[in-house]
């Protein structure tokens, strides 16, 4: 199986570490305070887990998860992921993250900033327009009638399919939204984040509710750029 390597294990982090373990996939995890400080998720986890340093996260996955606040993209390391398929879960919250003036200005998404700091990797954006909660409660195996989609947006469509494989064994399918420049349509406080997952009607975060390919479809055609709204 595929070896998964995460540079941050926060909430999202950690789910997706989760659903890796329980698919038959490994796991090296990292995060901002050093290995030592993941003992305990790393117990839960089992023997297809273990910590490690950011850098040696990145060279170890086939596959690697970048979920890590926006602010500190640019100490993502870039020679281990050279070739390798990144997943980019991050969103932009300026009260946060700070002001990024091409952001503010709608020239750019959060994930072609990490791909021009990866120039050599393939990003992918996903897992980052629903709740971990949500996450880690809707996922069902292939062919349930009650599995949820996730959308994928990437400039590769090796790397896509790459990670479409991924999402599959951990229990979602997905929805192509086409180049990494369409990802602003999931981004935050879009029609389809997070919404599609929560019951209608239930304060966030509340039950989960799953999202068909209709309701996603629907969702993001809904998309309105903050500038719009």
């Amino acid at each position: 199986m595929t070896t998964i390597g995460l540079i941050g294990s926060g909430n999202i982090g950690s789910t997706v570490a989760r659903l890796a373990v329980d698919a038959g996939h490994d796991v090296v995890l990292s995060n901002s305070r050093g290995p030592e400080t993941l003992g305990e998720l790393v117990d839960q986890l089992g023997p297809h887990a273990r910590a490690a340093t950011a850098a040696e996260a990145a060279a170890a996955g086939d596959i690697v998860v970048v979920t890590i606040p926006l602010k500190a993209y640019r100490e993502v390391p870039v020679e281990p992921l050279r070739g390798k398929v990144v997943i980019d879960t991050e969103n932009y919250y300026p009260q946060r993250d700070g002001h990024i003036a091409e952001l503010d200005a709608e020239s750019t998404t959060t994930s072609e900033l990490l791909q021009a700091h990866l120039p050599e990797s393939h990003v992918v954006k996903a897992f980052n327009n629903i709740y971990f909660g949500h996450l880690a409660s809707l996922a069902r195996p292939a062919g349930d009638p009650e599995r949820s989609v996730l959308p994928i947006a990437g400039d590769d469509e090796a790397a896509k399919r790459t990670v479409a494989e991924f999402l599959d064994s951990i229990g979602y399918d997905t929805y192509d939204v086409g180049p990494l420049s369409e990802g602003w349509r999931y981004q935050r406080d879009t029609a389809a984040y997070v919404t599609p997952y929560t019951v209608p009607g239930t304060e966030f975060p509340g039950p989960a509710h799953q999202a068909t390919a209709d309701l996603l479809t629907e969702k993001l055609d809904a998309a309105v750029r903050y500038r719009d709204m």
